[in-house]
């Protein structure tokens, strides 16, 4: 039997190492400067772990269990082409990019998403993910002007569901109840979810994600697991397997689509492709799944500060040796965000904490 609630260790989990005795409290990762003085400081939690389960960086508590909310879509998305759904719909690219996203809700996502539930014969009345407006200011303007309001089309979890939604017609699921943790569509994702985290998860913490799916409490190292599993399934079934690269190229030939214009999964993705796949989560965390040297990253901080966040995903990849001299110049405000005032004016950045580990 797996360990319930626990960090697992041995072949192919991520193993003990010094941060399981971790007391007290995360380091200071990140700091926010404003003129001459920090103003904040940002405490957090890092796990970096190889597809084998040999944890490579730890940083503050990686075994307690974290929400990592959107930051595992491309996990929850397997069983989308596991069960053959998206090959039954003719699912492209965009689609499966979609399922893995948290996106602007502009117009090219809305349209796409739309369209895909006409495909399998539904529409966004369906869609139990809540209304919600554009993330960008200049699409929320737009859908004032055309003077329409929001709707579950333009929540960033829009495409999420509807992978959801795809799976449950193809296995002939009912489509209502489908976020609720007995339906059958999430019993899959939690099955997912189980093997590629290796952790039993059935006594895990649970709780209901801002779109009303469930959501599991699961240590930063073994959700950094099943981020490296999606780089490097070699120990998963071969359906398994082929699921993981469909992801990845997706993700990689679609960045605009995993979230949108100015945001940071679009903009590193779009630079570095499947060698940093990266994904954003509510309350302070972001995951990766580094392609090329095999690694998966997980990271949380302590207070859920998305650019605290942003800037330790960032040197992360600047650690580890991802970011070509191509990628520097399409990245470069990335590495020590600016801080402007309403005016515009530049007064300050966010930097990375001296003594962080990092």
């Amino acid at each position: 039997m797996n360990d319930r609630g626990h960090h697992r260790h041995g072949h192919g989990h991520a193993r003990e190492t010094p941060a399981d005795a971790h007391t007290g409290a995360n380091p200071v990762l990140v700091e926010i400067a404003r003129g001459e003085m920090t103003e904040s400081r940002h405490r957090g939690s890092v796990a970096v772990v190889d597809a084998h389960g040999d944890v490579r960086l730890a940083i503050g508590d990686i075994v307690s269990p974290v929400f990592a909310r959107s930051g595992i879509k491309p996990i929850q998305a397997l069983p989308l082409i596991e069960t053959g759904a998206a090959e039954a719909f003719a699912l492209g690219n965009a689609q499966i990019a979609l399922a893995a996203s948290s996106h602007n809700g502009s117009p090219v996502h809305v349209d796409i998403v739309g369209n895909w539930l006409t495909k399998i014969g539904l529409s966004a009345d369906d869609l139990e993910c809540g209304s919600s407006l554009p993330w960008m200011e200049e699409d929320r303007k737009a859908l004032y002007a055309a003077a329409g309001g929001a709707s579950p089309l333009h929540d960033n979890c829009s495409g999420k569901h509807t992978g959801f939604l795809t799976v449950a017609r193809h296995l002939g699921h009912p489509t209502r109840g489908y976020i609720r943790y007995e339906h059958p569509v999430q019993q899959r994702v939690l099955g997912a979810l189980e093997q590629m985290t290796g952790m039993d998860l059935f006594d895990a913490p649970k709780g209901i994600d801002g779109c009303g799916i469930p959501t599991i409490g699961i240590p930063l190292g073994n959700i950094a697991l099943a981020m490296a599993r999606l780089a490097d399934p070699h120990d998963q079934p071969e359906a398994r397997q082929a699921a993981c690269a469909r992801i990845r190229r997706s993700m990689a030939a679609e960045p605009y689509l995993v979230a949108g214009k100015g945001r940071f999964c679009t903009r590193v993705i779009e630079a570095l492709g499947e060698a940093a796949l990266v994904k954003t989560g509510a309350e302070g965390v972001f995951c990766a799944s580094l392609g090329k040297l095999k690694l998966g990253i997980a990271l949380k901080i302590d207070d859920g500060a998305g650019p605290a966040a942003e800037a330790v995903m960032i040197r992360l990849l600047q650690k580890y040796e991802l970011i070509t001299e191509r990628a520097t110049g399409q990245l470069l405000n990335l590495f020590e965000p600016p801080v402007f005032n309403r005016a515009g004016k530049l007064v300050g950045l966010v930097r990375i904490a001296e003594g962080s580990g990092l």
